[in-house]
């Protein structure tokens, strides 16, 4: 029998503000069977629930570690969760279902907008234009991040991925 495809999670967890929900969903996958694992990713020392499927890796303090770490080992089948545009971009291409912590999935059709408005942003800040920033973290976009995180590890699993041998 082939060996079992693990989904892999994740976390860009230095601001992440939906790690416990990742935990929560992730933790109800498992106990159905699903063969998956979290990986949470940050600058510094962050503290984890203390569980089988969940490994932290603490990365140097230089500019896009941890991202690199998570480009370089996400792929087809595994979930990377990020605000970070450059790093989504660089997971899409790698084939991992990315989705940021307000439930927006970053897909192959919408990441080169994302891109271009996150440059466009980024220069007019250079140019010394006041812009108002990202929204405030809301409820609503707590229950988006769960319902499209629930939904792609759905999609994962029926597509063969974290199932057992």
């Amino acid at each position: 029998m082939p060996a079992a495809k693990p989904i892999v999670l994740y976390v860009d967890a230095d601001a992440c503000p939906v790690k416990q929900e990742v935990y929560r969903v992730a933790e109800r996958f498992v106990l159905r069977g699903t063969v998956l694992k979290v990986v949470v990713v940050s600058n510094s020392p962050i503290a984890i629930p203390r569980a089988e499927f969940i490994e932290r890796i603490v990365v140097g303090a230089g500019m896009d570690e941890a991202d690199n770490v998570i480009a370089e080992r996400a792929k087809q089948g595994d979930v990377v969760i990020t605000a970070d545009v450059p790093l989504a971009a660089r997971a899409v291409k790698a084939g991992a279902e990315v989705i940021a912590p307000n439930g927006r999935p970053f897909t192959e059709d919408a990441i080169g907008m994302a891109l271009a408005t996150r440059n466009l942003m980024s220069d007019l800040r250079s140019a010394g234009e006041i812009t108002s920033g990202p929204k405030p973290f809301a409820a609503q976009d707590r229950s988006r991040f769960l319902s499209g995180l629930d939904a792609a590890l759905t999609r994962l699993t029926r597509a063969g991925f974290g199932q057992a041998e």
